[in-house]
């Protein structure tokens, strides 16, 4: 039986972008034993992967044990040092990454003994993604996200959401307001914009956020528009929530990733990243973008985040009545 060990350890929304690939995989080697080595922040969403067989948390209880028990194939997704490393302790007898060109850390290339050519970084990275399986004979373009929510999980979600002042049973806008770079966090000003614009159309609302900064602008917009704030929610969660939602709009973090593949309608605010490699890939979404001469710096912290600042209120506001349907 073939043996495949995927390498992607981080982050949440890079781990949803590989999700295809590993779906490609299983489709074409359904008999094939799949492990994911993984980060532990990215466990509980690998979970919810249906069709793997194993997930191998770093720093774990026996990981190292774990990770080299089987003869597989490497697939290094993640192009650093550290993801190519462990492939190398893995002691795959094939390690498989992407060409130099095309690797965040060029270095991770000494430790594969195979690779695809070069491809271009203006395409979704999940096709880039889809592209690494052809080194193993696998040429697939299908995106599909083999997500699997317990419907406890999502009736627990909902109860949460509902005691926080989500009216019953209905399916909220998501304001996600927060981003773990701070680049990509929007000023709570352009997001009052938005709400007072979305509630005058008598829409529910729900402000998401992740981590004590991003709760910040949350709190501050809901203090200013009335808008409920989300509780503190696990990442299992944060899927159930995405999942029953009318729309999210949010910027390049992890629950737009989670909407583009649970097909729910999103709005994506860009600034320091590239909408076409990590936006959304449906055309009926929409995106909120201007290109400065400083766009697509892929820089986590930024002085004057011009790039977010030339966004206004009422173009994102328009996108998302567009989008749910509505004239704006």
């Amino acid at each position: 039986m073939d043996g495949y060990l995927i390498v992607r350890l981080s982050s949440l929304g890079d781990i949803i972008h590989a999700l295809p690939a590993f779906a490609a995989l299983r489709r074409h080697r359904p008999l094939a034993r799949i492990a994911w080595v993984v980060e532990p922040g990215g466990r509980h969403l690998l979970e919810m992967a249906r069709g793997l067989d194993e997930i191998i948390v770093l720093g774990s209880a026996g990981w190292l044990r774990r990770l080299r028990a089987e003869e597989r194939v490497a697939l290094d997704f993640q192009g650093l040092l550290k993801s190519a490393l462990i492939a190398r302790l893995a002691r795959a007898r094939e390690r498989i990454g992407f060409d130099r060109s095309n690797l965040r850390e060029p270095l991770a290339g000494i430790f594969y003994t195979g690779r695809i050519g070069p491809v271009s970084e203006e395409d979704h990275v999940i096709r880039k993604n889809l592209k690494l399986l052809r080194a193993i004979g696998i040429d697939d373009e299908t995106i599909e996200f083999p997500l699997a929510l317990p419907e406890e999980l999502v009736a627990k979600t909902r109860a949460k959401i509902e005691g926080a002042g989500v009216p019953s049973g209905t399916a909220p806008v998501v304001l996600n307001t927060g981003a773990a770079w701070s680049s990509k966090r929007w000023s709570p000003e352009k997001w009052i914009g938005v709400a007072r614009r979305l509630e005058a159309r008598g829409l529910p609302l729900l402000l998401l956020w992740g981590s004590a900064a991003e709760k910040d602008i949350a709190a501050e917009v809901g203090r200013m528009t009335g808008t409920p704030l989300a509780p503190f929610l696990s990442v299992p969660e944060v899927v159930a929530l995405v999942r029953m939602s009318s729309l999210l709009v949010s910027g390049d973090t992890f629950a737009l990733q989670a909407a583009c593949a649970l097909s729910v309608p999103v709005v994506g605010i860009f600034g320091p990243t590239n909408p076409s490699r990590n936006g959304p890939f449906r055309p009926e979404d929409r995106v909120a973008f201007k290109r400065l001469e400083c766009s697509l710096c892929y820089k986590r912290e930024c002085p004057d985040l011009r790039c977010l600042d030339a966004l206004a209120s009422e173009d994102v506001a328009t996108l998302a009545l567009e989008r749910l349907g509505l004239h704006a």
